[in-house]
């Protein structure tokens, strides 16, 4: 399938997990696709351009924007992220303002920069990626589910604000996927084979989502197969958000 031939895209925190998993997908389909984010991959895949950006940086952020859609930009995948866990007593005012600036705002000056550019194509859209946290409360999440709270209302703001652009804007909404930042938290874990088996257990399919599985959403939400979506939230979690499973 090539539904995305000659289309260029931007994939931000794009060096591995959901983004890595999204870059690949959309170049296999033909889209020339360009990764930012603050680190090099460990193995850059062939025939994808990565700039290193810190989306905390507008400065930064027009300056390699601009650079990379001088000749069109079509697609912006607002991957980049960063987690946090504990409640309101334990965050501190630096952990929120360090993950709202990334998740929220992050998402915000790399739209700002790529709209004036998205408005000349013919199939404009941006995807953004929320999470099951923002529509249903989960403990120790609380930094972190007001971040993906505030991207799940940007995307519908957006998409309003953008509608008469011929842009479109979506969310996908996944569950726990498994992804470094989950590998990461399980090493940090006083009990990593218990904290994955509780994370396996909230999930009524028994398993963690896959970063592949989340890129074929994204995807979808980003071709002109979904010509006429946009201000949607794409579920892929596993029945998280949807379905109340006794246990086995």
């Amino acid at each position: 399938m090539n539904d995305f031939e000659g289309l260029k895209a931007i994939v931000t925190g794009g060096a591995s997990g959901i983004g890595e998993a999204t870059a690949l997908m959309l170049k296999s389909r033909g889209a020339n696709v360009c990764v930012f984010d603050r680190n090099q991959p460990k193995e850059p895949i062939t025939g994808i351009r990565y700039v290193i950006c810190d989306i905390t940086n507008r400065s930064e952020v027009v300056k390699h924007v601009t650079d990379v859609a001088k000749n069109g930009l079509d697609i912006l995948i607002n991957n980049a992220g960063i987690g946090a866990t504990g409640d309101v007593i334990q965050a501190t005012d630096e952990e929120w303002h360090k993950v709202l600036d990334v998740n929220i705002v992050g998402t915000a000056r790399m739209s700002a920069a790529a709209i004036p550019f998205l408005k000349n194509s013919n199939n404009a859209s941006i995807v953004n990626v929320s999470s099951i946290v923002a529509t249903d409360g989960f403990p120790q999440r609380a930094v972190y589910s007001a971040s993906k709270g505030g991207v799940h209302s940007l995307t519908l703001a957006m998409a309003a604000d953008h509608i008469h652009d011929k842009i479109r804007v979506n969310c996908v909404v996944p569950a726990t996927a498994d992804t470094p930042w989950v590998g990461r938290l399980l090493e940090n874990s006083l009990d990593p084979k218990a904290t994955q088996a509780a994370l396996i257990a909230r999930q009524p399919m028994g398993r963690l989502v896959t970063a592949t599985e989340i890129a074929h959403a994204i995807c979808y939400l980003a071709s002109p197969m979904s010509a006429s979506t946009t201000g949607t939230a794409l579920n892929v979690d596993g029945g998280v958000g949807g379905l109340r499973v006794p246990p086995k």
